[in-house]
């Protein structure tokens, strides 16, 4: 430090103050949100520490200083979750026997008139008719009369006791079972069906947790009162956390194979994400490009819209849509039963011996 201007070693203290918070970050996913639910809120700003802490990096690789060390440290603990935060990959594979599912949460397809557009609903529609998703997620699903996916064959509506909004499933394979976990005191749920993909049964969820009720620009959230933004947030955080376990014990029942869409309203950083995914694959990290930003927040990539799969599953492609027809971007994936039917295969070979 002796070698230093005075306006490095105040660059040097900021670097440490994000590398230490870089650092907390990292075992968030593993604390419970009930237990310290306002540091859960860190979760939310990894991506930011993340690149911060890329910049500092490169600036005193440029200079040719040795506290370069300290953000290469702390980025090589973390590499797994830059891995989450960006993506390379040319992953896009073809097969004959493959099921394309989609996941988009439509706000309510602009209820409120967020957006300055008067054909809001339709252009979702249309969109989503382009891309033919053989399966559809739609997450805060509005009842109203213009509402209508009708190359779908098969569908499932569950709105909220009292309410016309809600989750839905649509569907060009035949629904065999359906359920819903009826998440208590929020209007906030996860619904499921079964459908029947030629001789598998396939278990789909759709998942829509706590929202964070945030604005998303930084700008308002500087404006906030910081004790009732904490104070909000962390009682979402909590509820999350319940809605998860909920979540957890039915995919614990379930005896199908199973894909879970969703907007989990949190980031992939989070306690809530790590629990939900552990033992599936997420079709971004396994096939996406880029950030994945899949909500709209300034300048902040977040990812909080998912798409995970049975490991049996293998994923030949993910897309994210730059399509702004709500404060979430749909994202679409392709899978194939592959890796399944060779599995049947090497077992049955192995029974005849």
């Amino acid at each position: 430090m002796k070698k230093l201007s005075i306006f490095d070693k105040f660059i040097f203290f900021l670097n440490s103050l994000f590398a230490t918070a870089l650092l907390l970050a990292y075992i968030l996913p593993y604390i419970p949100p009930r237990t310290f639910p306002f540091l859960s809120i860190l979760s939310l700003g990894i991506p930011i520490l993340l690149i911060s802490n890329i910049i500092f990096l490169i600036f005193w690789a440029v200079k040719f200083k040795k506290q370069f060390i300290l953000s290469l440290l702390v980025l090589v603990l973390g590499f797994n979750h830059i891995l989450s935060l960006y993506r390379v990959s040319e992953k896009v594979q073809t097969s004959d026997d493959e099921i394309s599912v989609m996941s988009y949460n439509v706000r309510q397809f602009n209820r409120f008139d967020w957006i300055k557009n008067d054909s809001v609903t339709e252009q979702i529609i249309s969109f989503v008719h382009e891309k033919s998703p053989d399966v559809l997620s739609i997450q805060d699903y509005y009842d109203k009369e213009n509402v209508a996916f009708e190359g779908f064959k098969n569908k499932y509506i569950e709105l909220r006791e009292n309410s016309s909004f809600g989750q839905a499933i649509f569907s060009n394979y035949p629904i065999i079972n359906k359920g819903s976990l009826d998440f208590p005191d929020t209007y906030n749920n996860a619904i499921f069906v079964d459908i029947k993909i030629k001789q598998d049964t396939v278990r789909v969820f759709n998942v829509h947790l706590e929202s964070l009720k945030l604005i998303p620009e930084v700008k308002k959230l500087q404006e906030e009162d910081s004790d009732k933004l904490i104070s909000r947030v962390g009682n979402s955080f909590r509820k999350q956390q319940y809605q998860t376990e909920l979540l957890l014990e039915a995919l614990e029942k379930t005896p199908y194979k199973t894909i879970i869409c969703g907007d989990f309203n949190n980031s992939a950083f989070s306690y809530v994400y790590r629990k939900i995914s552990s033992g599936f694959k997420d079709t971004f990290t396994e096939a996406g490009n880029g950030f994945g930003e899949t909500y709209v927040f300034d300048f902040i990539p977040l990812r909080i819209d998912v798409i995970l799969t049975d490991p049996d599953f293998q994923v030949n492609e993910f897309k994210n849509y730059d399509v702004q027809l709500s404060d979430h971007y749909p994202i679409m994936t392709r899978l194939s039963f592959k890796k399944q039917q060779e599995k049947k295969t090497k077992i049955k070979k192995e029974k005849s011996k």
